[in-house]
């Protein structure tokens, strides 16, 4: 079988990984197995802060369930359009947290169906998110592995994604090339007030941080918003759990959406886009 070279690189090492089968190999003779779904474990032992790092599966599981019935495709829409405006032909993706892989895949089908040939991958340090990820779409390379830590070449990446995941703009400035776009999106200030307005006695607005971003140049800022409709108590828990908010809430807060069948909600994002350089 003919060996192709991987978006990857060693995480020992630092060089390029050849993928050979299920299999991943440096010239070093750093050897990494791909599971069954096809994603790979980069994430070395020394880069782990706990035995299984991020999302457990059962919250992989909700945000996936959540995501595919489609609450969020607005969202995608857009960020779809928003990468399409600065991407070219044979650019390489990386979605930096890309989770299950729903805005990773989204992008890589809309882009394709568009006749464009890119190469994508995503990381995520969940070990389940990856295997998620790995099984919506077969030609995307998938890695456990830190954003803090990410496993790729300098200067490797076109275009870097960031959705609702952890930043570490040393690592991103280092992977994006000279020419090379970020694309962010974080949540808006009114972004799931009505959902919040249930949980908290005194809900507060989200405070998006300043658009200055050491290392990269500003370009535009895109809101999306719309309301939706949640139509049954497991979508709402799913959304809820999709949250930051879930880990820092008292359960008897929590509680107040265990009999909640049904909920309209504001959703707000915004999409940040940058290139990289001085402003």
């Amino acid at each position: 079988m003919c060996c192709k070279k991987s978006l990857f690189a060693c995480p020992v090492c630092g060089n390029a990984l050849m993928i050979n089968g299920k299999s991943y190999k440096c010239i070093d003779n750093h050897s990494f197995d791909a599971a069954k779904s096809g994603y790979v474990n980069l994430l070395t032992s020394d880069r782990m802060n706990a035995k299984n790092p991020g999302d457990n599966k059962l919250m992989v599981k909700s945000r996936s369930d959540f995501l595919d019935k489609g609450y969020y495709v607005h969202l995608l829409e857009k960020l779809c359009d928003s990468v399409y405006e600065v991407i070219s032909e044979n650019d390489v993706i990386l979605d930096a947290g890309c989770g299950e892989g729903y805005y990773t895949s989204g992008i890589y089908n809309y882009l394709r169906e568009k006749g464009m040939t890119v190469r994508s991958a995503g990381i995520d340090i969940s070990k389940y998110a990856a295997d998620k990820a790995a099984k919506r779409c077969h030609d995307i390379e998938y890695a456990v592995g830190s954003i803090f830590h990410i496993p790729v070449s300098d200067s490797s990446c076109d275009i870097l994604l960031n959705v609702f995941a952890p930043f570490c703009c040393e690592e991103f400035v280092r992977v994006i090339n000279d020419v090379g776009y970020m694309i962010m999106v974080i949540p808006g200030k009114k972004h799931l007030w009505e959902l919040k307005s249930i949980v908290y006695e005194k809900p507060y607005e989200n405070n998006p941080k300043s658009e200055y971003i050491e290392g990269f140049k500003f370009l535009k800022k895109y809101n999306v918003q719309k309301e939706i409709a949640l139509e049954s108590n497991e979508d709402i828990l799913n959304l809820f759990a999709m949250t930051p908010y879930f880990y820092n809430t008292r359960t008897e807060d929590r509680e107040k959406l265990s009999e909640l069948n049904y909920l309209k909600t504001n959703t707000e994002f915004e999409i940040l886009i940058y290139r990289k350089g001085d402003v």
